[in-house]
């Protein structure tokens, strides 16, 4: 039988999905799992974007433009124009498949296979395996649940800058530690990005999310770098729609756009009823966000306030998006989290979460840590907590 190749052997799991079988196996007992692994909220998909699709009444489903629908992409310049950052809709913004095809081609335009990006960690699952698709060389950066995750001196940074490094990568609001970076934070990335002439890649698909009165600070303003930010976002967690897959790659520099829709030509286009979704999910009232942020406040205030209750669970208090690195104690979160799959239920109940050392370069710093989505009404995050409360009291490896 053939081989596979090197990637395909590498090639890791997700740590948000590499429990999915012990969960199904959990359901089919009779269990009811709590989904805490994964972003996906229950939060209704504006009633707008459902009625688009649902009146979509063309004759043919056409390929549109590798770039993305033009009425999408001046929607999109406003909707970005609303917030301060003013985009040519025909040459700087790529519509793409989610955020991750976003990421993945920025990295295909961007580095040569051996080039280096450095990226604060945990950081998000899936950028291990987009660089690892595309060659390029993680040289993580620890941030530390003492700090609450703030971002490492600046010195640190430089430490790490060689020959192939090419790009800096953040996550602001963070996933998956809910960490917002902030106007200083950004300042001295700005003038390291400077310095060396590097790639400032910005993931800011959750830049409505930011709680206690903080306001998120984009990529896109800092002054003296527009050439060298390169910004991700996505439809999904703002509008509560993930499955439509559609997503954005963002940039003044005109030569790594010419290169991106490129790679878009590839793969001809972003999906036809994503955009449809997508464009008519620009016209969501300002009541329908109102709402949905007081519930991720309110989700947010329960989750870090029940964790915190635990006996030996630290839980710190997320400024943005919606994730939490929870510490356990527990031996490991790997085999703590497939034990309340596989072995443990409280009254018919369980919960599923993404053990944290899938977030880390070196999985050992995630081994007692947990990453919590609070995606679910506060009865479901009520019912979950009283769970894995309940499930540390029995755990065999449960550390004194």
């Amino acid at each position: 039988m053939p081989k596979i190749s090197e990637k395909g052997v590498i090639m890791p799991a997700s740590a948000i999905r590499k429990l999915v079988p012990y969960a199904e196996a959990a359901k089919k007992k009779g269990i009811k799992v709590y989904y805490l692994n994964i972003g996906q909220p229950d939060i209704a998909t504006p009633q707008v974007a459902l009625d688009a699709v649902k009146n979509y009444d063309a004759k043919v489903i056409e390929y549109s433009h590798s770039a993305g629908n033009e009425s999408y992409r001046k929607g999109l310049a406003g909707y970005y124009k609303s917030i301060g950052i003013e985009l040519d809709y025909t040459n700087e913004i790529v519509v793409t498949v989610g955020g991750s095809e976003a990421i993945t081609i920025a990295f295909m335009a961007c580095f040569n296979p051996g080039d280096e990006i450095i990226i604060p960690e945990p950081y998000y699952t899936n950028y291990n395996s987009f660089a690892m698709m595309n060659g390029v060389v993680i040289k993580p950066i620890t941030t530390t649940i003492e700090t609450n995750f703030a971002l490492p001196a600046i010195e640190e940074f430089e430490k790490l800058i060689t020959p192939k490094t090419k790009g800096i990568m953040i996550c602001n609001p963070n996933n998956p530690t809910g960490y917002l970076y902030t106007e200083d934070e950004l300042e001295q990335l700005r003038k390291l990005v400077l310095k060396y002439d590097l790639y400032l890649f910005s993931d800011e698909v959750y830049r409505e999310f930011c709680y206690g009165g903080r306001k998120h600070h984009s990529a896109m303003h800092l002054k003296g770098i527009e050439n060298n930010v390169v910004l991700f976002d996505s439809t999904s967690k703002r509008y509560s729609m993930c499955g439509i897959r559609v997503g954005a790659i963002i940039s003044h520099n005109k030569e790594v756009m010419s290169a991106a829709l490129r790679f878009g030509q590839a793969r001809l286009c972003p999906p036809a009823y994503g955009q449809v979704a997508a464009e008519a999910a620009l016209q969501t009232s300002k009541t329908y966000f109102d709402e949905v942020y007081q519930e991720y406040v309110a989700r947010r205030d329960y989750i870090v306030g029940a964790l915190n209750k635990i006996d030996g669970v630290t839980c710190p208090d997320p400024k943005g998006a919606f994730y939490t690195i929870v510490q356990l104690p527990v031996d490991d979160t790997d085999r703590f989290c497939q034990w309340m799959l596989e072995e443990f239920s409280y009254e018919g109940q369980t919960v599923m979460m993404a053990p944290a050392t899938g977030f880390y370069s070196k999985p050992e710093l995630g081994k007692h840590q947990v990453r919590v989505a609070y995606v679910l009404k506060i009865e479901d995050l009520k019912n979950a907590v009283k769970c894995l409360d309940e499930a540390l009291k029995v755990y065999p490896g449960r550390l004194k």
